[in-house]
């Protein structure tokens, strides 16, 4: 069957909207200060990594925590909208409290996960999990037995490890996304099957305090 392709799964740094448990969604939101030194340390951790490609989600905090990664690599990021965050519709500007005020019906039914529900103007974790795994699948089989990183989104990451570990998109959570950490992963496609090596490697964060995990964001 030949070698896996290496994957290297990275949220992007982190947002003033993160630090509030503000729902980003596709709203595009720039790195916070210290999101930026995240993403200058995540690249001095990768400079020396044998990385073949660097696929990233469109939207400015991915980009912005790409960046430093691809100059370092001599890489040109491929931009892949399907890695956005998935859509959150009307919830997106909003916290978490203020969602559970202001929609208390429709955040019981957020927080009952089932992929064929969709807020309004938003979109369902089913629709959710079709784009993120497709675009993955196609770098895949693009890079097979390469190295690929993928700059994304604490959500993006999340529908990946379930795919990894079989999970139930209602299963309850217990892995976490840190801003800027390394998750590894070994993966093959088409069909895409992906094993789980290594997840919230943050060693190059070692200054950097309490990791957060604002997963909707």
């Amino acid at each position: 069957m030949g070698e896996p392709t290496r994957l290297l799964l990275i949220r992007h740094g982190e947002t003033a909207w993160n630090a509030e448990h503000r729902i980003q969604g596709q709203l595009d939101i720039p790195l916070s200060t210290r999101g930026v030194w995240q993403a200058n340390r995540l690249a001095e951790r990768l400079a020396r990594e044998p990385i073949d490609a660097l696929y990233v989600s469109d939207l400015a905090r991915a980009t912005l925590t790409a960046r430093p990664l691809a100059d370092a690599l001599g890489l040109e990021p491929i931009l892949e909208p399907r890695l956005r965050e998935r859509s959150f519709g009307v919830f997106e500007g909003f916290t978490v409290e203020q969602i559970a005020t202001r929609w208390p019906e429709a955040f019981v039914a957020w927080r009952g996960r089932d992929p064929a529900w969709a807020m309004d103007k938003g979109e369902s974790g089913q629709q959710f999990i079709d784009r993120v795994l497709a675009a993955l699948a196609e770098a895949v089989q693009a890079h097979g037995g390469r190295s690929v990183a993928v700059v994304a989104h604490g959500g993006t990451l999340d529908v990946v490890y379930r795919a990894a570990q079989r999970l139930a998109w209602d299963a309850p959570r217990k892995h976490v996304m840190i801003n800027a950490a390394i998750n590894r992963m070994h993966a093959r496609a088409l069909p895409l099957e992906l094993e789980l090596v290594a997840w919230g490697d943050v060693a190059h964060l070692a200054d950097d305090g309490a990791a957060r995990d604002d997963s909707h964001a």
